[in-house]
This record gives C-alpha cells, sequence and structure tokens, in this order.
C-alpha cells in the first residue's frame, strides 16, 4: 500500500494527528486514512470498509525536519509505503502546487 503525502498532509497530519479521504463506489464508500500513533513501525488495519495507516510520531517529525523522502515496512503484510509527493518530471495537467519539489528536477536535460 502507497501513500503519497503533499505538503499540507503533511502539516495537517504534524497539528491533527490524522488525516482521511474517501472514494465513491456507487453505495459502498473506501475511507482511507493516517493517523499518528506513538509506535516504532508502520501499520495497518481494514475495518467497516476503512484503511488506517498507523504512522509512528517520529516518522512525522523526520519527514517535516529532514529531506527524508519516505518509510516503509515489508516485514508484515500488507507492504506498507508513506512518502512525499514529488512533482512530476513529465507534462501533466493535474495541480501540483502542493507537492515537494522533485529533487531530479535539476538533473533532467
Amino acid at each position: 500500500m502507497r501513500y503519497r503525502l503533499t505538503r499540507s498532509d503533511i502539516s495537517t497530519l504534524a497539528q491533527e494527528k490524522r488525516i482521511s479521504d474517501s472514494v465513491d463506489f456507487g453505495l459502498q464508500q473506501l475511507i482511507y486514512e493516517l493517523q499518528v500513533v506513538d509506535d516504532y513501525a508502520l501499520s495497518s488495519t481494514y475495518n467497516n470498509d476503512t484503511i488506517t495507516l498507523y504512522i509512528p510520531q517520529r516518522m512525522v517529525t523526520e519527514l517535516i525536519e529532514t529531506d527524508k523522502v519516505g518509510f516503509e515496512n515489508e516485514r508484515h503484510m500488507p507492504h506498507l509505503l508513506i512518502e512525499k509527493d514529488f512533482v512530476c518530471l513529465d507534462d501533466t495537467a493535474e495541480d501540483q502546487s502542493d507537492n515537494y519539489p522533485n529533487p531530479l528536477a535539476a538533473k533532467k536535460i
């Protein structure tokens, strides 16, 4: 499971300790959320059509205060990956104004 975070996502996560969004499937809705916890590793649950990813506070702090791109947990299923969302290097119509600058942009010819 991969969760890409914009600048405002990380800011909200730091302040409110939770972010959430959803996808409508007609009569059903899938909710996905990220919650800050006092733990040492990424983990997740799936209950009542809600996927919750738990991220340790120390990881949120590191995303804010350093150039760290993200964190993953491959030791347990499912494979979890939480990372900063960078501006795409190719042309896209998507609004990317809240994304992080792409560190490879300077290398693009």
